[in-house]
């Protein structure tokens, strides 16, 4: 009961403060993901509140903050916009068609997050490899940054234009501000975090001199939002009405959950690995997996544009000492609060002061001992750190990510396969050992292969495998040639010192293999250390 009571409340204060400073920052983000995917603000706001409240309860780890994402709201967009196009042509009375396909579609997405959780694949976040993670945070940051770059434009004469004079510098002002304040006020006091402070400092600054400033309410509705007032979600029954207009686009609403779903889950569970280096804690990947499959299945339901961790806001929760479940389920509820009854007032607070605190998050995310130590590491590892960055910038984190991992893994084949080694030797029967070192896999079998001379050799053949391993079917396969060639010439082949485990595997593949394989022949090692426990014993 005190762990569960310490997971939930890690400090009332700071998980207070701290859910309040985030709930204020998700607005423009939430609202700027819901324009990027051609819907209304509200719908983002609804879907962020939902992730939060979900994930918050009952995700992998506390203090992490879900909510409507960027990486999942342009793959929406074409979702979107076909549903628009289908709705056109059938003369649908909806207005929003494609609004209703994405709900439909987040409930398959929410589904196959859950069979994610269920067949426990979050662990495998635990094998991406750091350089992977560095590249990742680093693109992160970059992509942060030029995203705060657009709130650096205003809508004149119905289109998107630089500010410049006067309201720049008074911008740039005020976000040199919030970040001043954030970075010197940790010094001076962690009673409050900084961030809010800050927020709260530069709008009072900017209300209180009547400064002439883009405000989150001129943002949304320079966006075509109308602004923060709404109600309730409710259960949306119109999307059952809507199943028949997909068909013939199934195709479209399966890929697309299948690929919402893959981006979701890798950057939450990015995000989970992040904040656990963080507060040097561990979370629960499958958990996180259900948690965020079930809160996109309730944003289908209820209306949301559903979503996934954040990291930007993550760190923000983090850094300003959010560490247990009440941070993120106050940031939630917060964030509802503010659309259900404190419009007027959040909509008067300056852009400048929440680009500010998105400025010193991106300076905290990035990985800035990357520039010292891309010298000292491999060269590939290097090539790998550059490539995932420039692939999240230039496309999207699920690509880098799965870009990344690729890399490495053939680098790491790569490097295996050519340490595969064979020593000769000549017992004194007569019969040839060749005693294997390395994996036999799909990488090492031509090198393996090439290790022999069958014709040369004398009559009786033996393949020690005392330090090497048969690892997949293209290992089993390479080895049945080899055998095949000196069975063929009359020669006899014999394997010693395979583990049960390749054993059993040969002998899955082929039967025959148990006609070659001398399971007798004990690991001389094994005796080594058996003499050295029964003198010990003795």
């Amino acid at each position: 009961m005190k762990r569960l009571f310490n997971s939930f409340v890690g400090n009332p204060k700071n998980d207070i403060l701290s859910g309040i400073t985030v709930a204020l920052a998700l607005v423009p983000e939430a609202v700027a993901f819901a324009f990027v995917a051609g819907i209304d603000p509200l719908v983002g706001l609804y879907g962020a509140f939902m992730m939060g409240l979900i994930t918050s309860l009952f995700g992998g780890r506390p203090g992490m903050i879900s909510g409507a994402t960027g990486a999942m709201a342009v793959v929406m967009v074409h979702l979107i916009q076909q549903g628009n196009m289908v709705g056109s042509e059938l003369s649908v009375p909806t207005d929003n068609l494609g609004l209703y396909w994405l709900f439909i579609t987040l409930l398959f997405v929410g589904g196959i997050q859950i069979l994610a959780g269920l067949f426990k694949l979050g662990k495998f976040v635990r094998l991406i490899p750091h350089p992977v993670m560095m590249g990742f945070v680093n693109g992160l940051a970059i992509v942060i940054f030029l995203s705060q770059l657009g709130m650096f434009k205003r809508v004149i004469g119905g289109e998107k234009q630089w500010i410049q004079g006067v309201e720049l510098y008074t911008m740039l002002g005020l976000v040199g501000l919030t970040m001043a304040i954030m970075w010197l006020l940790p010094k001076v006091s962690k009673v409050v975090p900084a961030a809010l402070v800050g927020i709260i400092v530069v709008a009072g600054i900017a209300i209180g001199g009547g400064l002439d400033v883009s405000t989150v309410g001129s943002f949304i509705r320079e966006g075509g939002g109308e602004g923060l007032k709404g109600g309730l979600p409710s259960f949306q029954f119109e999307i059952f009405n809507v199943l028949g207009t997909i068909q013939g686009h199934w195709g479209t609403v399966l890929s697309t959950a299948v690929l919402l779903a893959a981006v979701g889950l890798i950057e939450s569970l990015m995000t989970l690995n992040l904040v656990d280096d963080l507060t040097e804690t561990r979370g629960s990947g499958n958990r996180e997996c259900i948690a965020q499959g079930s809160a996109n299945i309730l944003n289908g339901l209820f209306g949301g544009m559903g979503g996934c961790a954040m990291i930007g806001q993550s760190i923000i929760n983090v850094d300003s000492g959010g560490r247990g479940r009440l941070s993120g389920l106050v940031a939630a509820l917060g964030l509802l609060s503010f659309i259900l009854f404190g419009a007027p007032l959040i909509e008067q607070i300056p852009i400048a002061a929440l680009v500010g605190v998105m400025f010193m998050v991106v300076i905290g995310t990035f990985a800035w001992s990357s520039f010292r130590i891309i010298r000292k590491i491999p060269l590939a590892d290097a090539i790998v750190l550059i490539t995932v960055s420039a692939i999240t910038v230039w496309q999207d984190l699920a690509i880098a990510v799965i870009a990344g991992v690729i890399m490495s893994a053939l680098k790491f084949a790569w490097d295996n396969a050519v340490r595969i080694r064979a020593r000769k030797s000549i017992k004194e029967n007569g019969t040839k050992v060749y005693e294997i070192w390395g994996p036999l896999f799909f990488g090492s079998t031509q090198s393996f292969a090439e290790k022999f001379d069958v014709k040369q050799d004398p009559e009786n053949i033996e393949i020690d495998f005392i330090e090497s391993r048969v690892s997949d079917h293209s290992g089993i396969e390479a080895l049945e040639r080899i055998m095949d060639k000196y069975i063929d010439l009359g020669k006899s082949v014999t394997l010693t010192h395979l583990s049960p485990e390749c054993q059993g595997l040969l002998k899955k593949a082929n039967p025959n293999f148990d006609k070659y394989i001398q399971s007798s022949i004990e690991d001389p090692r094994y005796h080594v250390v058996t003499d050295l426990m029964d003198a010990e014993a003795l």
